[in-house]
C-alpha cells in the first residue's frame, strides 16, 4: 500500500516537472535557446494567481484561465520584444539573455509582492479520495488529470492542425519553413507564449502543494534533470523524464538515507550525462574525429 501511495505522489509531482520540461523543449526546438527564465515565469504565474484569488477574490476557475492568458501574452512579448533582437547570434548569447530575464522577473516579483510566502486554496484543497486501500489527495489527482489532458491536447494540436504542423516544420528547419511561406518569427513568438501558458499552469498546480514563494523557480532545475533523462529536445522524453524524476524523488524520500531526496534529481542528471548523454528517448548526435 505504501508503494502505491508513493507512486501516486511521485507521478503527481513528476507531472509538474514534465509540464515544465515540455515547455523548455518547445522553446528550445523553436529558437534553439534554452530558456533559463522559464522557472521564473512559473513563479510569476503563481503570484499572479494568488493576487487574483486572494487579493481580488476571483474564483479559482476564473483566475486559472486569466493567469494562463496573462502569462502566455507576457511570454509572447518577451520573445517578440527581447529574444528576437538577438536572432542569428551565438546560442550562448541567448542563454545569457534568458538568465538576465530570470533575474529581472525575480526582482520585479520580489519588489511588487514582497519576499513573504503565501498560499491560496483550490476547489481540491483539503479533499481526499479513496482508491481501494490508498488515500489520495484530490489535488494530486487533479494535477495528474490536468497534465494528461494538456499533453493530449498539445499532441493533437501539433499533429492535427495546420498551425501545429507549421510549428513542427519550423522547429525542424527554419530556412526551409520560411521558403515554404511559413512566418517563422511569428510562430516562434507563439511557441514562447504557449510555453509560458504551460509554465503558468504548472505554477498554479504546484503552488497549492508547496507555497507561493520566490523559490518556486527552483523547479526549473528539477525539470532540466528530467529533460536530460528523457532526452534533450524530445517532447515525449520530457514527459517520461519528468515522471521518472518525480517517482525517484518520492521513493528516495522514504527508502534513501538522509536528505538525499533534495539532491537525487541532480545525481540522476550527472549519472545520465556521464553514462547515457542522449537520454532515454533522445536522438544520437555525434561527430567522428
Amino acid at each position: 500500500m505504501q508503494v502505491l501511495q508513493l507512486a501516486i505522489n511521485g507521478v503527481s509531482v513528476g507531472a509538474i516537472y514534465a509540464l515544465v520540461a515540455l515547455g523548455l523543449t518547445l522553446t528550445y526546438k523553436a529558437t534553439e535557446v534554452l530558456n533559463f527564465a522559464h522557472g521564473d515565469v512559473l513563479m510569476l504565474a503563481a503570484f499572479i494567481g494568488w493576487g487574483l484569488i486572494v487579493g481580488w477574490h476571483w474564483p479559482f476557475w476564473l483566475a486559472l484561465p486569466a493567469t494562463l492568458a496573462l502569462v502566455g501574452i507576457a511570454a509572447y512579448g518577451l520573445e517578440r520584444g527581447v529574444m528576437r533582437r538577438i536572432a542569428g547570434q551565438p546560442q550562448f548569447a541567448g542563454v545569457m539573455l534568458t538568465i538576465g530575464l530570470a533575474f529581472m522577473i525575480r526582482g520585479a516579483v520580489s519588489m511588487g509582492f514582497g519576499p513573504e510566502s503565501r498560499k491560496f486554496e483550490t476547489p481540491f484543497s483539503g479533499h481526499t479520495t479513496h482508491l481501494g486501500p490508498v488515500v489520495v489527495a484530490d489535488l494530486n489527482l487533479a494535477i495528474i488529470g490536468a497534465v494528461l489532458a494538456v499533453t493530449a491536447a498539445l499532441f493533437v494540436f501539433l499533429t492535427r492542425t495546420r498551425l501545429g504542423v507549421a510549428i513542427q516544420a519550423a522547429s525542424q528547419d527554419q530556412l526551409a519553413a520560411y521558403l515554404s511561406g511559413i512566418r517563422v518569427k511569428r510562430l516562434n513568438s507563439l511557441v514562447w507564449g504557449l510555453a509560458g501558458a504551460l509554465a503558468a499552469l504548472a505554477g498554479m498546480l504546484l503552488s497549492p502543494i508547496t507555497l507561493v514563494d520566490i523559490s518556486l523557480w527552483f523547479v526549473l532545475l528539477k525539470s532540466l534533470a528530467a529533460l536530460v533523462l528523457g532526452g534533450f529536445g524530445s517532447a515525449p522524453g520530457a514527459i517520461v523524464g519528468g515522471l521518472l524524476i518525480g517517482l525517484i524523488e518520492s521513493f528516495a524520500g522514504v527508502y534513501a538515507p538522509g536528505a538525499i531526496k533534495d539532491v537525487v534529481a541532480y545525481i540522476v542528471l550527472i549519472v545520465v550525462l556521464v553514462v547515457w548523454p542522449r537520454g532515454l528517448l533522445g536522438e544520437a548526435h555525434g561527430r567522428r574525429v
